[in-house]
C-alpha cells in the first residue's frame, strides 16, 4: 500500500502570506510605471517609478495581511477598503485628472471594497 505525502497545510499559507501581496505588487507597479510614461517611450525614470510603487504597496500589503487576524472584522474590512481605495486613487492620479475625481474615485472603491470584504469576512466567521 502506497503512503501519500502530505504538505501541511501551514505551508501553504505561509507562501501565499508573502506571494499574493507580491504578485499584486508586481502588477501595480507595472501599471504604475506604464501609466507615468505619458505616451512617451519607457525611460528608466518610469521603470523606477513603477519599482518604487510596486514595492510600496506591496509592504503595506504584506503587512496588513499579517495583522489582519489580530483586527475585528469591521476594522479589517475598512483597512482593506482603505488599501484598495489609496491604490485606486494613486494610480487614477497618474492618468492627469484632477485631484478631486481621483480622490473621489478612491472613495468609491474603497467603500465598495470594504462591504465586499466585509460580507466575506462575516459570512466565513
Amino acid at each position: 500500500m502506497a503512503v501519500h505525502a502530505t504538505v501541511p497545510a501551514r505551508h501553504h499559507a505561509a507562501v501565499l502570506s508573502w506571494a499574493i501581496p507580491l504578485a499584486l505588487g508586481t502588477l501595480f507597479g507595472f501599471y504604475a510605471g506604464f501609466l507615468h510614461r505619458t505616451g512617451q517611450a519607457v525611460s528608466w525614470w518610469d521603470v523606477l517609478y513603477g519599482v518604487v510603487a510596486g514595492l510600496v504597496f506591496t509592504a503595506l500589503a504584506y503587512g496588513l495581511g499579517r495583522i489582519q487576524h489580530a483586527l475585528p472584522r469591521e476594522l479589517r474590512a475598512a483597512a482593506y477598503g482603505a488599501l484598495c481605495g489609496i491604490a485606486i486613487g494613486f494610480l487614477h492620479s497618474l492618468t492627469g485628472t484632477s485631484v478631486l475625481r481621483s480622490a473621489w474615485m478612491g472613495v468609491i472603491f474603497a467603500a465598495v471594497m470594504a462591504a465586499s470584504s466585509f460580507y466575506v469576512f462575516y459570512t466565513r466567521e
